[in-house]
Formats: structure tokens, sequence, C-alpha cells
């Protein structure tokens, strides 16, 4: 018998560490992002069909930073197989999801890795996250 399933864990556990450590990274890369969005060019132009569309970086990156703070310490506190861990980094995972969904028309690519990487971490954690609980 392995020292996994003596603990009551199955071999899916490394899915939860897996996304701790995604969700660490996501939250890097958002402070990143959010601190280069508040520290540059304040609007982003994007001429349409229907005319000129103007949005401002500013007000989004002071989410990005915040959403990345809280998503940076939810990966740190994933480790510990809290389940207060869980539900928080579920949810900020679909807000941080839902928040690049506005970001799309200014980082198109950049705004669908970070919704991927968002499900990627929500799957994980609501499939395997109890194998974590000690």
């Amino acid at each position: 018998m392995s020292d996994t399933e003596t603990k009551g864990m199955s071999g899916w556990v490394g899915w939860v560490g897996f996304a701790a450590v995604v969700i660490l990274l996501n939250g890097l890369f958002s402070i990143i992002q959010g601190s280069v969005a508040v520290i540059g060019s304040n609007y982003y132009y994007v001429v349409g069909e229907d005319g000129l569309v103007v949005f401002d970086l500013t007000g989004w990156g002071w989410w990005n930073i915040i959403i990345g703070v809280v998503l940076a310490l939810t990966g740190f506190a994933l480790f510990s197989g809290a389940t207060w861990a869980r539900v928080l980094a579920v949810i900020i995972a679909g807000l941080s999801a839902l928040g690049q969904l506005f970001l799309i028309p200014a980082q198109p690519w950049w705004s669908l890795i970070v919704i991927a990487i968002d499900v990627l971490v929500i799957y994980a954690i609501t499939v395997h996250g109890r194998d974590l609980k000690h």
C-alpha cells in the first residue's frame, strides 16, 4: 500500500498542488499586468466599425493588482489543504476569469490564456480538492 493511500489521499492530490502553484503564478502575473497598466498609458484605443472605443486601463490595473494579491495569498493557503482556502480559490479564480473577459479588447491572447488557467484551477480544486484535506 502506498503512503498516500494509507493517509486517505488518492494519487490525484497532485492536482491541488498544481492548482496552488498555478494560482500563485496567476496572482503574480496579475500583479505585474496591473502594475504595467497603472504605470503605463492611461487609455487603450481601438478603432472599430462603430467608431472609436476608449478603454481606461488605470482602473483596470488596480483591479488586477488587488485580484493578483488575493490570488497569490490564496495559492499559498491552498498548500495547507484548508477548506476555506479551496472555496476562496474557486471564487477568486472565477472572478479572475470574469475580469479577464473585459480585458479581451486590450490583450486578447493573454486574457484567453488566463481564463483557461483559471478554468483549469477551478477544475483541479473542485474535483480533487477533498483529497488534500487532512
